[in-house]
C-alpha cells in the first residue's frame, strides 16, 4: 500500500520547463499522506480511511507537466479536507461548539456527510471517535483550502493571460461498479461540464471522441457533471473552460486491495495520449476562436 503516514504534506505544482499549451490539469483528490495524530483520531483503520481516494490519478496524469502543462496535485488526502466543495459546507454535528454563521450547514453534500471536511468515507464510514472544535475544523480551511485554491486560480489566470483562453482539467476516479441509471452500462470515463455551462461544447466532445477512439467507454455528466472547481472555475464566455474527468478505478486498482493492476502502466500511457489529442486540438484554435475569451 503506497499510503503515507505522518506530517501532513500540502499540495504541490509540477511544472513544465515552458507552458505550451493553454491546459491546467489538477488532481485534488489522490493525497495520501496521513498525518499520525488525524488516524489515531479515526475509528476507521489505514486501509477504510482511503476508500474516499482517488487512487493514484495524480500519477496517471503524471506526463502533464511533460507535454507543456502545469499539474496541481494534493498531498493531504480528501478524507482530511475535501478542496473540492465550497469553502464552509460543514456539518454541525461534527464539531464541539458553535460554527460561525456564513457556514453553509444546509447542502446536500454536508447532508450526505460529504462537506469540506467530510464526516465519513465511502459506503457511509464514519471517519472520527469525537467532535472536532470549531477551530481546528477553521483552521484546516485557512492553512489548506485557502492556499490550494488560490494556487489553481493563479495557474488558470496565468495561462488565460498568455494563452488567451485556459482549459482545466480536474481529474477524478470513481468506483468500478457505477453503472448508468436504467442500464448496463459501466463506463470507464465520466466527462463532465455542468451541462454544458462549465466548458465549450467542442471541448466536451473532442473529450468524447478522443477516449471512445483509444477504445474506451465514455459517457457526459451522467451520475457526475462535476463539483465545486468545474462549476467554480469554469466560465466559457470568458475563454475559461473546466471539464472534470472521472475514470472508472476498476481500470487501473483491485478495489479491495488497492493495488495496481498489472496494466496500470497502459492507461497511464493512454491518458498521455488522451492529453496530447486535447493538446493538439485546442492548439487549432486561436485567441478569437469560439474556446478563447469574447
Amino acid at each position: 500500500m503506497d499510503a503515507v503516514t505522518g506530517e501532513i504534506g500540502l499540495f504541490e505544482v509540477r511544472e513544465p520547463a515552458s507552458q505550451t499549451i493553454p491546459f491546467v490539469f489538477n488532481s485534488p483528490h489522490s493525497g495520501r499522506h496521513y498525518p499520525a495524530q488525524f488516524l489515531s483520531e479515526s475509528r476507521l483503520d489505514e486501509m477504510g480511511i482511503r476508500r474516499s481516494e482517488d487512487h493514484y490519478v495524480d500519477e496517471l496524469f503524471a506526463h502533464a507537466p511533460n507535454l507543456g502543462a502545469p499539474l496541481l496535485l494534493a498531498h493531504f488526502p480528501r478524507a482530511y479536507l475535501d478542496v473540492n466543495r465550497e469553502p464552509y459546507e460543514l456539518d454541525p454535528r461534527m464539531f464541539d461548539g458553535a460554527l460561525p454563521p456564513y457556514v453553509n450547514i444546509g447542502s446536500m453534500r454536508v447532508a450526505g456527510g460529504l462537506g469540506t471536511i467530510p464526516r465519513i468515507v465511502a459506503e457511509n464510514m464514519e471517519i472520527y471517535r469525537r467532535r472536532l472544535t470549531v477551530e481546528e475544523g477553521l483552521s484546516r480551511i485557512e492553512t489548506i483550502y485557502k492556499p490550494y485554491h488560490a494556487c489553481l486560480r493563479r495557474l488558470i489566470g496565468r495561462t488565460h493571460a498568455t494563452f488567451g483562453m485556459s482549459v482545466l482539467i480536474d481529474c477524478h476516479s470513481m468506483p468500478g461498479n457505477i453503472r448508468l441509471s436504467g442500464s448496463d452500462i459501466r463506463p470507464d470515463f465520466i466527462i463532465g461540464d455542468r451541462y454544458g455551462t462549465s466548458a465549450a461544447a467542442e471541448l466536451s466532445r473532442a473529450a468524447m471522441y478522443f477516449l471512445e477512439g483509444l477504445g474506451f467507454t465514455a459517457v457526459r455528466n451522467k451520475p457526475y457533471a462535476g463539483g465545486f472547481i468545474t462549476e467554480h472555475y469554469g466560465r466559457p464566455v470568458r475563454g475559461l473552460h473546466a471539464l472534470q474527468i472521472e475514470i472508472n478505478r476498476a481500470l487501473y486498482i483491485d478495489e479491495v486491495t488497492l493495488r495496481k493492476r498489472p496494466d496500470f502502466d497502459d492507461l497511464a500511457r493512454a491518458l498521455t495520449e488522451f492529453m496530447g489529442s486535447m493538446a493538439d486540438y485546442a492548439a487549432e484554435f486561436g485567441p478569437d476562436s469560439a474556446l478563447a475569451a469574447e
